[in-house]
């Protein structure tokens, strides 16, 4: 009921009028059925635009710390993502991340959307980076379609760190579902377990982050986003600004190696 709320009576409509955004390629959605929609992360406000421009609703996989952040923006933020259904992700270790899994089985068997963001993070420059397996294991277990969706202008409307919005036009484009049939079914059955696993993971992950790349542009970064922003963290504020700057260049000199 709170999702339609949002989508229908309360910030959908203002953010239609004020954003103007908009979404292509709506017809490669199915009507029905299940499906994991996976997308690159920009800026927090993803997780608004993009169900808002999905016509059917999205169930989000989203990281527990949106859900136990502390002060009115904390709550806010835990107040929104518990009311549109999302289901927190705890990442403190394996036990945990297989209870999300279960859980996206659950919703996709139920034949709902299920929303990810395989960097598992925001990124901390606008650059798009390695994809966790996650996602992966997810459309093998399940079977189901994987869409793409490429989500644009989001970290101008709502740059990391800022609380208030600002006017800009987003873009969110869905593209063809991918097809993993040929890593599924007996295959999947036969490396589950096994130290083919990961290989399987890796190559299925590496597909949607190739895909993702070229619907989005974005420069690609075979590296976690977590690793890079724990390593601009780690520098003191003042510096931050020639620590990303660094990252950025030694990310490329990495890449041409």
């Amino acid at each position: 009921m709170f999702y339609g709320l949002l989508k229908r009576g309360l910030i959908g409509p203002a953010v239609h009028v004020v954003f103007r955004p908009q979404a292509e390629g709506v017809e490669h959605i199915p009507a029905e059925g299940p499906v994991l929609l996976v997308a690159n992360h920009q800026s927090f406000s993803d997780s608004i635009f993009m169900p808002l421009l999905t016509p059917r609703p999205v169930k989000f996989l989203a990281k527990a710390e949106y859900f136990t952040g502390g002060g009115i923006k904390g709550r806010l933020s835990a107040g929104f993502f518990r009311g549109v259904g999302s289901i927190p992700i705890d990442r403190s270790g394996a036990r945990a991340a297989d209870a999300a899994l279960n859980t996206a089985l659950r919703l996709l068997e139920e034949g709902q959307i299920v929303g990810l963001y395989p960097e598992g993070t925001r990124s901390p420059d606008g650059r798009l980076f390695k994809g966790r397996t996650g996602a992966a294991r997810i459309a093998l277990t399940a079977g189901c379609p994987v869409l793409p969706c490429a989500i644009e202008g989001t970290e101008r409307v709502q740059p990391t760190g800022s609380v208030l919005p600002r006017v800009h036009r987003v873009t969110v484009t869905f593209g063809p579902a991918l097809d993993f049939s040929r890593y599924g079914g007996e295959l999947w059955d036969a490396v589950r377990g096994t130290d083919a696993e990961h290989t399987v993971l890796r190559a299925v992950t590496d597909e949607i982050m190739s895909t993702l790349m070229r619907m989005t542009g974005r420069e690609y970064v075979d590296r976690y986003a977590s690793e890079v922003k724990s390593e601009v963290k780690s520098v003191p504020r003042k510096d931050r600004g020639t620590e990303r700057a660094r990252s950025r260049t030694g990310d490329r000199a990495r890449s041409e190696d």
